[in-house]
């Protein structure tokens, strides 16, 4: 299997999606099924479930890609440390972030740069829903989140920022009436579910199960991103807790946002693999440590 396929195999077992695995990797979709026929023929039996609705990986094609994913890994990072090495730069750091306050956040890497100029620093926005996947895969090395992290491979630096927790809402929404909302108002609602994406306690810091009266917080559609967040808001189906700042930076024609009436807070910070031991890091950190938090 050449480079090319094993990378048009991975970015399916991704996206599970052949449109959008064509669209990442600037294919025409024809190409992509027939790269996927040839390894399927080559190997000998199916890799993927199709039909008309739903893609899916069979067993050997989950085999495959635990195979495959740390080899590519591996050939990338080989290949990106070359790269640096020949343009006379420490290393590459990767920091995606589920905040969207960028201005917000600029002042941290900013310092960095200034501080370590030889280090490149890449900042991008990273999808919650596959988040903590991409971290331990190796995509990412540093992942900005929602602060405690409690899963045990899993490690945390300097809180960077906090802010007061607010509610998106429809415009036409029950709760857009009220000048603030409580938590207890949230069990009569529906707030999104990420089928599965964080563990509960660290789901739990920003999407609570329960009310602090015990009642139970439903859960509603899956949703995998920021934007499909802001789609089942705006259309009625769920009232969704969000960092405050959000009120500020996706300001909405069909959306509205509400304080809460209790004191709800939210740190973020970096959050890396425990067994990371990367010089980038333990710099970011550093700064971070520096410059402290801010209070937003």
């Amino acid at each position: 299997m050449e480079l090319r396929e094993i990378e048009i195999f991975l970015t399916l077992t991704e996206e599970l999606h052949f449109g959008r695995t064509a669209q990442r990797l600037h294919l025409s979709q024809a190409a992509v099924s027939q790269a996927i026929k040839k390894q399927e023929r080559s190997i000998g039996a199916p890799l993927f479930h199709r039909t008309s609705r739903v893609v899916r990986l069979t067993p050997i094609g989950e085999r495959l890609r635990d195979d495959l994913r740390p080899l590519l890994r591996a050939i990338t990072d080989s290949t990106e440390r070359a790269r640096v090495a020949a343009s006379g730069r420490s290393g590459v750091l990767r920091v995606g972030t589920a905040a969207g306050n960028t201005l917000e956040l600029r002042p941290y890497w900013d310092a960095f740069r200034a501080a370590h100029p030889t280090w490149d620093l890449r900042v991008r926005y990273q999808p919650f829903s596959n988040a903590m996947a991409v971290l331990r895969q190796g995509d990412i090395d540093v992942y900005v989140g929602w602060l405690p992290i409690t899963e045990p491979d899993l490690t945390s630096g300097p809180v960077m920022f906090t802010e007061p927790m607010v509610v998106a809402l429809a415009l036409d929404h029950d709760l857009a009436r009220a000048d603030a909302v409580s938590l207890e108002d949230l069990a009569a609602f529906e707030v999104i579910d990420t089928a599965g994406a964080f563990a509960d306690e660290y789901m739990d810091v920003f999407n609570p199960f329960q009310t602090p009266g015990g009642r139970t917080i439903t859960r509603g559609p899956v949703i995998a991103d920021l934007e499909q967040a802001f789609s089942a808001t705006a259309n009625g189906e769920v009232a969704q807790p969000l960092g405050g700042h959000a009120a500020r930076y996706y300001q909405r024609p069909d959306l509205t946002y509400r304080p809460f009436r209790q004191d709800w807070r939210i740190s973020w910070g970096p959050i890396w693999k425990a067994d990371n031991d990367n010089a980038g890091i333990r710099n970011l950190t550093a700064v971070l440590s520096d410059l402290g938090p801010r209070e937003l």
